[in-house]
């Protein structure tokens, strides 16, 4: 039997320590965590708990870890998007393969310098497009594959995102500013881009994109409102971006949630899962009290710092002359990505629910023959 794939963690946040390096958790036989680069404490802590590391092997920055002696065999790297490029080209130096959160850089000379870094140093480079490996896109990536649907005319696929998603997110969130992050097509919708490379799988002749910071803007409301739900807004009791019917009395947004937590066996007054456990690390109901009245995720969505756009469409002609639309917004009423392909001798549609990616409709309808 093979031993268990040592890697090291940079970046212990959602992504980092409960998306890639819980696997090691529930698959001891396959991974191993060795070490963790973390500059909170807490969450630093928590990861290094959880693997049980040994306090030599807990680094405050990336810089100490890549210091070190080589630690493992790859290295998650699953910073902030603007924080990609540096740790993952000295991690491929230093001899590890690397995991890395995307979107893989947010310009091009990141991007660049990424790949040639792999190749310099003949370590393995590869991006979470996880969305490649789900169920769903793999079922709807060879029914396309088999031809079924004959050669693709055109193509229309939608990036729904939950109007608390996008309050969460875009708007109050790490993702808010195009400096201190991405544009949102990129930070949001390069796994539907990915996809739909994958798909067709032919260069992009032409494209061209419109799109606008719409409603999440202090002209949305009146002079009445104020810069935090918990400043007795006179609307709150009512609003679907109240941050206390997001975070605290969930029930509001996702009735039926508690249920779902008690079936997972977690305490519904301490729901440890996203979006709560990003807000602060009590997840407890007066943890996520106190961080709603006075942290940067209970500021009035029409009074935030945000500068990202609320809707994109992007317009793709293709090298083989199919014709792609790519439509993103952050209205949707449930977070969900729809699609339609046409093809020569036939249509596909889709569905996908997230979370939890859930296939809802997949067929492709033959034309019959004349």
């Amino acid at each position: 039997m093979s031993k268990p794939v040592e890697i090291v963690v940079i970046g212990a946040g959602n992504r980092g320590a409960n998306a890639y390096a819980a696997y090691a958790l529930r698959h001891p036989e396959q991974v191993r965590i060795t070490a963790v680069a973390e500059p909170d404490p807490i969450r630093r802590g928590r990861l290094a708990e959880e693997h049980d590391l040994e306090d030599a092997h807990c680094f405050t920055s990336w810089e100490e870890l890549i210091a070190a002696k080589q630690l493992g065999d790859a290295a998650i790297v699953a910073t902030q998007d603007q924080m990609h490029v540096a740790p993952a080209i000295a991690a491929m130096e230093a001899g590890y393969n690397v995991l890395l959160e995307k979107p893989m850089a947010h310009t091009l000379e990141g991007c660049v310098q990424l790949v040639q870094a792999s190749e310099r140093t003949g370590r393995i480079l590869q991006i979470c497009h996880v969305l490649r490996y789900s169920p769903f896109w793999r079922q709807l990536h060879e029914v396309l594959a088999s031809g079924v649907i004959g050669d693709i005319v055109t193509v229309e696929h939608r990036e729904n995102v939950a109007y608390w998603h996008m309050a969460h997110s875009f708007v109050r969130g790490n993702w808010r500013s195009k400096a201190l992050s991405n544009p949102m097509i990129l930070a949001k919708c390069c796994h539907d881009l990915d996809i739909l490379v994958w798909n067709l799988n032919q260069p992009v002749r032409r494209m061209n994109s419109t799109g606008s910071l719409l409603y999440y803007r202090p002209e949305s409301v009146g002079p009445e409102i104020p810069a935090r739900c918990a400043d007795d807004c006179p609307i709150e009791a009512t609003c679907p971006f109240s941050a206390f019917a997001i975070y605290v009395d969930y029930e509001r947004t996702w009735p039926g949630r508690a249920g779902k937590f008690l079936q997972a066996g977690q305490d519904p007054e301490r729901p440890d899962a996203w979006p709560f456990n990003v807000i602060t690390p009590d997840v407890s109901r007066a943890g996520r009290l106190a961080a709603v009245q006075s942290g940067p995720y209970g500021r009035c969505v029409f009074r935030c710092d945000n500068d990202v756009v609320d809707h994109q469409t992007v317009l793709m002609e293709m090298e083989h002359g199919a014709s792609v639309t790519l439509v993103m917004h952050g209205h949707s009423n449930v977070e969900h990505r729809s699609m339609r392909y046409d093809g020569t001798k036939g249509t596909l549609r889709a569905t996908s629910l997230e979370p939890g990616v859930i296939q809802v409709n997949c067929m492709a309808a033959k034309r019959k023959s004349s």
